[in-house]
């Protein structure tokens, strides 16, 4: 199963993309290091391999689930909660990406989510969806989870039941996004990129847009798991998916998040072509391993789910002394990548995707091959050039706020805090408030629009439960 969110993060990735104006000026254009002081880094956005159980079979797992998988070396109840600890003690409003193989498969999964959202994470699984009852729906709610990703990679029965290895999975995980729908639970739709999909990508677009889905995520393979077995897309054809993209986020803005996932090089097309793109408004390129990892079933440490070089054993260390002192970790947060990627004037917002550069060659900084683009050598290197509020968990404030809106605003996951706070004080500004109340938070709600990444839609109206 993929990283779910953002996210919605990730996604955070989940990478996460956040929205905003960014300098069009190429006279503006200068270079975004990677590396920083340690307090930098901060890992905003956990994605959770709870298990490599899974109903399913799919055929690019990067991890290899099934249902012939054991339960024994799985990391138990106590564990999780111990290291979900030990993540607060380092990110104090962090994303989990609570996933597998098929996380429904954990009886406890519910019991997690609970403690992980009783401290302040932001909660959201990803799954197949074909286990997704009204009932498991209820219950994960109950359990603080604010989002849910959903597998459809067509909706072509026969190509997707085949693609998952499970009949009659697709009709299950449409039923499951009405549920999701009546529910009110925000879900994503993901879909895995390849040649026997690749002229639907439009409509499934389209179609996930219709059912309300808040983003439309395009996995593009990365050669690990059963997906050493996989061919992706050649680079050309990659770059023409990239530019479909882009078109796509930009008809379906503020209505939908349109995102690659494992390729990048969006961000090149991105800027050249939509300068007020929110795909653009990164602190860092890819994310893994500086503000992004993943935890595999028995508590490995990974900078991210594609990549299952090892940064630690949570088994045997705290996650902070991993996060913290990994060689892993430190040489993807202080190297620039190698070959074209290393030469390249779009590396500080793209870089090339670690994973398929590690999958590819064992390097984790060599170039990623499966980028079309020919680097000339000779350009200034290009960045966004706002200033980044990405992980401002504690946002400056030009504008009084009422008690009861501040409150509201703590709801608002950590580490998106500050990008929030700013588009809200920036449309009261506009429009001649004085004052931010709950009242010019449901204001902004309605009339301004903000990508699920921000979570603002969703977060500045809720019972704090989670729930609309």
């Amino acid at each position: 199963m993929k990283s779910a969110l953002p996210v919605l993060a990730a996604d955070p990735g989940v990478r996460l993309g956040f929205g905003g104006a960014v300098e069009s000026d190429p006279a503006a254009r200068t270079a975004e290091p990677q590396g920083g002081a340690a307090g930098e880094f901060v890992p905003h956005v956990v994605a959770w391999n709870l298990t490599k159980r899974c109903n399913l079979e799919c055929a690019h797992c990067y991890i290899a689930a099934g249902n012939w998988q054991s339960a024994a070396d799985e990391l138990s109840t106590a564990e999780c909660l111990r290291i979900a600890d030990e993540i607060f003690a380092v990110s104090p409003a962090p994303m989990f990406i609570l996933s597998g193989g098929e996380p429904l498969l954990r009886t406890d999964l519910e019991r997690i989510a609970e403690h992980a959202s009783g401290r302040g994470a932001t909660v959201v699984v990803g799954t197949n969806g074909t286990r997704l009852t009204a009932d498991r729906i209820g219950s994960l709610q109950d359990g603080g989870v604010t989002g849910v990703a959903v597998s459809i990679d067509s909706l072509n029965e026969r190509y997707h039941d085949r693609f998952r290895h499970g009949g009659g999975a697709l009709r299950d995980t449409l039923d499951a996004v009405e549920r999701l729908r009546a529910a009110k639970l925000d879900f994503v739709v993901q879909t895995s990129l390849t040649r026997g999909n690749r002229a639907e990508i439009a409509s499934l677009a389209a179609w996930a847009a219709d059912r309300g889905a808040v983003s439309f995520n395009v996995y593009f393979l990365v050669a690990t798991g059963r997906g050493e077995n996989m061919q992706g897309l050649s680079p050309a054809e990659n770059d023409e998916v990239l530019r479909e993209l882009v078109t796509l986020e930009r008809e379906y803005r503020g209505r939908m998040l349109v995102r690659s996932k494992c390729q990048p090089q969006i961000m090149r097309h991105a800027w050249e072509t939509d300068p007020d793109s929110p795909l653009l408004n990164y602190g860092t390129r890819c994310p893994c391993g500086v503000h992004y990892c993943r935890i595999t079933p028995d508590g490995k440490l990974t900078p991210c789910p594609y990549l299952p070089l090892a940064a630690g054993d949570l088994r045997a260390q705290p996650f902070g002394e991993v996060w913290q002192t990994s060689p892993v970790l430190a040489r993807i947060r202080s190297s620039e990548p190698g070959g074209k990627c290393g030469g390249c004037e779009y590396r500080g917002i793209c870089g090339g995707c670690r994973a398929r550069a590690y999958a590819d060659t064992g390097d984790v900084m060599a170039e990623d091959a499966s980028c079309a683009y020919v680097p000339p050598g000779d350009r200034v290197l290009v960045r966004t050039a706002r200033p980044v509020t990405y992980g401002q968990a504690t946002p400056s404030s030009e504008m009084l706020w009422s008690e009861a809106a501040r409150a509201r605003l703590q709801r608002v996951p950590g580490f998106v805090r500050g990008v929030v706070s700013q588009r809200i004080e920036k449309f009261a500004r506009d429009r001649g408030y004085t004052q931010i109340t709950p009242e010019v938070m449901e204001a902004v709600r309605r009339e301004l629009p903000v990508d699920f990444s921000k979570k603002a839609p969703f977060f500045l109206n809720t019972d704090g439960a989670g729930r609309p």
